[in-house]
């Protein structure tokens, strides 16, 4: 079954974002300090589109696929939005020995109940982790998931945003410090790639080149992949290892569906 596409993103006038802390939008910090992310960005150029339009984001920082469909897919489709995001199984798929088939069963049934609500869905795939330090050893798992999610997107007509395919990603400008989350710049460009995903107009292109960069020493890399793996993989792997995570006995930074006060 493919999407019913549409010349009029009008039509989407309610958009929940479901997910971890990709879709949070950890590292994409707003004028007020509260993050930001891809999917308020999106939400943002919807709005530009309808005015009226309700967002609601109810994704948590390191919650796995199957917290994601216990905890946030029944409230997103007790909210009846028009439009959902679904983001998740990044956090199973970098766990040892975790398999990407069970994982995509998860998923698929989550897409099942959304669309049988009537809930146009957006699927997001992985990244291409070839360039991503901590990352690049699951690389191949990534890839046999996002096998999964497309085929997941043909037999259920979900839209689909192609992360792994952004080769604009592979410039380290694209992640903040700690090399795991999206920066600023990271996140607008993937916004600008899932409005294309669902024919919404916009001005700007998410495969505009980077800007020349200044070449770092080795000893400046050195110095920095230094101070990275103590702030930030250290952290990272004694949480794994303590089953302890970032999202534990924390809320959605917008549970209910409400107009956007203004675009930025």
């Amino acid at each position: 079954m493919a999407p019913q596409r549409s010349a009029d993103p009008a039509r989407w006038d309610s958009f929940v974002a479901l997910g971890d802390s990709f879709t949070e939008g950890l590292a994409d910090a707003g004028p007020d300090g509260a993050f930001r992310g891809w999917a308020d960005r999106l939400a943002e150029h919807l709005a530009a589109h309808d005015p009226d339009l309700r967002y609601a984001n109810l994704a948590v920082r390191g919650k796995l696929v199957r917290q994601i469909v216990d905890d946030q897919v029944p409230k997103a489709i007790a909210l009846r939005p028009a439009l959902v995001s679904f983001t998740a199984g990044g956090n199973n798929i970098i766990r040892p020995g975790s398999d990407p088939d069970e994982v995509a069963q998860i998923f698929e049934g989550a897409v099942a109940q959304l669309r049988a609500a009537g809930i146009d869905v957006l699927i997001g795939t992985g990244f291409d982790t070839a360039e991503t330090p901590v990352l690049r050893h699951v690389r191949g798992k990534v890839g046999t998931y996002n096998s999964h999610l497309r085929a997941i997107a043909d037999r259920h007509g979900c839209y689909v945003l192609d992360l792994w395919s952004m080769h604009v990603l592979r410039d380290s400008r694209a992640w903040s410090a700690d090399r795991l989350h999206l920066s600023a710049e990271g996140h607008r460009r993937v916004a600008l790639r899932a409005c294309e995903a669902l024919g919404v107009a916009t001005d700007e292109d998410w495969r505009e080149p980077w800007p020349a960069a200044p070449e770092a020493s080795w000893r400046d890399q050195r110095a920095e992949d230094i101070r990275w793996a103590r702030e930030y993989l250290a952290p990272w792997i004694g949480r794994r290892l303590r089953g302890v995570s970032s999202g534990d006995g924390r809320e959605p930074k917008r549970p209910q569906l409400e107009k956007l006060i203004a675009a930025k």
